[in-house]
């Protein structure tokens, strides 16, 4: 909103050419939604708390937990405001890309929201049915993967056309390459810079997995002080960078990646979601004020899976998201060995729970996490250049 109202004066006065600038405008982004989360955070834990919104502590997990019984949840609705507002002052919202990432955090928030109000407020001890949950997701996932599925192409060399089955392919990149283009069902592949994965039709199944599996794996990461806002930070604040590299032709020519044009303006909402998580780890961290619920999870989620997408290193999430992935698969394999044998392979699932019971602080666990987190994005960014 404020690039349309005020860079068009910008001929008055110099000082409005810096709306035409994504890293000022996401900066504007990040500061505006930690005022929102200080100005509103603690009137909205205050509603919650009177209307006793409060989290329902799980009786066989770490004995240090029960006394967050009742703790205010649904604190998501805090991210949720934190993040829009900001996107809708500071961002373009004629960036595909953009919109991409808004419809998705907003959606998966929403379906949180649901769950939350169900379990919380209508007492309902499952709250949203799984396959009603998993429905919403997929349905997020089709709709998002056919939009851009039927995104026209960009130009792609000659001899290169894009096909209905995956298929690989190698670009020709020699001293002098030209500006690289991706057709809109291709994906980068890490740590090689000359071949794409082509999947065709089968991109749409891509999407849905990305952005289901993302949205899941940051909930069961929800379970400590901290924990899944933290990571998340550093997660969405990665794409964000890959974002704005990928977005810039001069950036995205030198390290040899498709430019993506308009894909840049992901970063404002990537300032703004840092700045609605930092606001929320106030409140949040040890010893939490407010829960998250599945209002913030799923909604982090959505929006670190989409960002995946519309950047195209849905193959790199594995890496940036290691933590979530870790914290996904410890629960399949508990669920999967104990089903086959009657035995446990972790003390308890999600992992995070396993080092608490082995003896690891709640504390300890989270920043441990956190520092795991950042060696997988800093890992995760060189591959720009390890290529």
């Amino acid at each position: 909103m404020l690039y349309w109202l005020l860079y068009p004066f910008r001929e008055a006065s110099t000082i409005f050419n810096l709306f035409g600038y994504i890293t000022f405008r996401a900066a504007g982004a990040t500061l505006t939604a930690m005022l929102i989360s200080f100005l509103f955070g603690g009137k909205i834990i205050g509603f919650l708390r009177n209307h006793q919104i409060g989290q329902e502590v799980r009786a066989d997990g770490p004995t240090s937990h029960l006394k967050k019984q009742g703790t205010p949840t649904m604190g998501g609705v805090i991210i949720l405001v934190s993040l829009l507002v900001p996107v809708l002052l500071w961002g373009r919202l004629n960036s595909t890309a953009l919109l991409v990432v808004l419809v998705s955090t907003v959606w998966m928030g929403l379906i949180g929201l649901l769950d939350d109000y169900l379990k919380v407020v209508r007492h309902s001890s499952k709250g949203l049915i799984g396959r009603y949950k998993l429905a919403g997701q997929v349905a997020l996932g089709l709709i998002i993967g056919i939009w851009l599925f039927n995104t026209p192409p960009q130009p792609v060399s000659e001899g290169v056309h894009s096909s209905y089955i995956p298929s690989v392919r190698t670009v020709d990149l020699d001293d002098e390459a030209q500006e690289i283009t991706i057709t809109s069902t291709e994906t980068t592949v890490p740590f090689f810079k000359s071949i794409r994965l082509d999947l065709g039709i089968f991109y749409v199944l891509l999407v849905i997995l990305v952005l289901s599996g993302t949205s899941n794996a940051v909930n069961l990461t929800d379970g400590l002080d901290g924990l899944a806002t933290g990571v998340s930070l550093i997660s969405i604040l990665t794409f964000g960078a890959l974002a704005y590299f990928l977005g810039h032709a001069n950036f995205a020519s030198y390290l040899q990646f498709s430019h993506l044009p308009g894909v840049g303006e992901v970063l404002v909402f990537a300032g703004a979601a840092v700045g609605a998580c930092l606001g929320f780890l106030w409140y949040n961290s040890n010893p939490a004020e407010v829960f998250m619920g599945d209002t913030g999870s799923l909604a982090l989620g959505g929006a670190i899976g989409s960002m995946a997408v519309v950047t195209r290193n849905e193959l790199l999430l594995v890496l940036v998201g290691g933590v979530f992935v870790a914290e996904a698969l410890s629960v399949m394999i508990q669920v999967g060995h104990f089903k086959r044998t009657g035995k446990r392979v972790f003390k308890m699932a999600p992992i995070h729970h396993h080092f608490e019971l082995i003896g690891w602080s709640e504390s300890k666990v989270v920043v441990r996490f956190w520092i795991i987190a950042i060696i997988l994005a800093l890992v995760a960014l060189s591959t720009l250049k390890i290529r």
